[in-house]
């Protein structure tokens, strides 16, 4: 036992440091902290959203990073922001990896059971054109063949972040100008 212990004195704390709440950046010449993120999404929503996560065939890069999501850090339900099984709940659905052939008709209907007004993400770049897998003769590429995509976040994997700032992102675009406050 104190030779375990000598070794862990002798080697210190061999974890990374946490994600620093500096600003990151966004988008084009855009940069967003994660608490701003979190106001704006406050000052938008006012209310829950609801998101149904698909994963159409991925190789669960972005599920982990989902997952972060809900961590004490991003802290994802503090905003109202909720992941939901049925989506006959949902307000947003998300859906990661490439849409290989024996998800579409699942893709389909989860969407058709959504409620009225649909929001649909591409999570990632597999999501969004097919990533490394492409279209082949298991998977059908992209989201945009088989459902209307209303906002694509692109990284393999992207970083919880720029997930935050995609969902605010749609979130303001589709609600009326009007409803949208200037921050």
């Amino acid at each position: 036992m104190w030779k375990i212990l000598g070794r862990i004195a002798k080697t210190g704390i061999a974890t990374e440091a946490p994600p620093a709440a500096a600003a990151q950046k966004v988008g084009a010449g855009e940069t967003a902290s994660v608490p701003r993120l979190h106001q704006e999404i406050l000052d938008i929503l006012g209310r829950a959203l609801t998101i149904r996560a698909v994963d159409a065939g991925s190789c669960n890069g972005c599920e982990l990073e989902l997952n972060a999501l809900n961590n004490i850090y991003y802290n994802l339900e503090g905003l109202g922001i909720k992941f939901v099984a049925s989506p006959r709940h949902a307000d947003l659905l998300l859906v990661s990896g490439p849409v290989t052939r024996n998800m579409v008709l699942a893709v389909q209907q989860t969407y058709a059971a959504m409620p009225a007004p649909k929001l649909v993400v591409a999570l990632g770049a597999c999501a969004i054109d097919g990533g490394i897998f492409g279209a082949n003769y298991a998977t059908l590429g992209g989201l945009a063949p088989v459902l209307p995509v209303d906002h694509v976040i692109p990284g393999c994997p992207p970083e919880p972040v720029d997930i935050l700032a995609g969902i605010l992102d749609v979130v303001r675009r589709r609600l009326p100008p009007e409803s949208v406050p200037h921050v």
